[in-house]
């Protein structure tokens, strides 16, 4: 069992608030999920990747919250473990990047022999760890590399590729559940198995409490602009806003430009 949220959002965007703020942030999380956590950050302008990743409890982390405070960027895909296969390392820690894509993963892949007998040599030998998160992620990738898409941007081919990996795994009877994210900073494959996953849409024309006190008194400031328009997904809601359940066996693409938009894919 694993958490994870991810961001695409039209501006440069502060994402304190799901990290370590919000009553349901991955640092709340982190108490039943403690075994590490990653960041990952895409600068829109520069068009780069910041991951950052710790093996220490998120909530009880010092970097983390440091990191928490001062992460900007157009995209986050962000996630904290509860590990069921591999030892806590950083190495075992999402989310994983190959190729200009990050992944995050929620679940356990029980039918990791059939998984690993269809990925390449070529992504096998890129495994660093132990975990089946990193090796259902070089299975996505064999699959974009058989399209000739894994350094393109996203396209219906992409599209494709994506969900006939997930749809390949699905229908192995007893395969295991994953939930996961799937990102090049532009475009966010989404896709829910066997874990829960919600769906948040905000545009400028949404109130946002700017300022509010939380139980404990401390007060919290939402650095939303009123111009600001995100997708959210997250394997919880982390707030009380309208958050929409998304089906079981659905991938979706959310896509940042020209403005954040979710467009179902399967």
């Amino acid at each position: 069992m694993c958490r994870l949220i991810g961001i695409a959002a039209n501006e440069a965007t502060e994402f304190r608030i799901v990290l370590r703020e919000a009553p349901r942030s991955l640092a709340f999380l982190s108490r039943e999920h403690r075994d590490g956590w990653g960041i990952a950050v895409f600068d829109g302008d520069r068009g780069t990747w910041q991951i950052d990743k710790g093996i220490a409890c998120a909530g009880e982390d010092e970097r983390f919250h440091r990191l928490a405070v001062g992460t900007r960027g157009h995209t986050l895909v962000s996630h904290i473990r509860q590990k069921t296969i591999g030892d806590t390392s950083l190495v075992n820690t999402h989310p994983f990047q190959r190729a200009g894509w990050v992944f995050a993963h929620n679940g356990t892949v029980k039918d990791v022999d059939w998984l690993r007998a269809n990925v390449s040599h070529e992504r096998l030998a890129e495994i660093e760890g132990e975990t089946d998160s990193e090796l259902l992620f070089a299975w996505v990738l064999t699959r974009l590399d058989q399209a000739g898409v894994t350094a393109a941007k996203a396209s219906p081919e992409t599209d494709r590729a994506v969900a006939a990996a997930a749809r390949a795994a699905r229908e192995r009877a007893g395969f295991g559940a994953f939930n996961f994210l799937l990102s090049d900073g532009k475009a966010t494959y989404a896709h829910r198995f066997g874990r829960t996953m919600f769906l948040l849409e905000k545009s400028p024309g949404d109130t946002v409490v700017a300022r509010r006190e939380s139980r404990d008194g401390t007060v919290l400031e939402t650095p939303w602009s009123a111009s600001r328009s995100a997708v959210l997904v997250a394997s919880e809601r982390t707030n009380d806003e309208p958050w929409q359940p998304i089906d079981d066996g659905v991938l979706l693409c959310i896509e940042r430009l020209p403005s954040p938009h979710v467009r179902l894919v399967a």
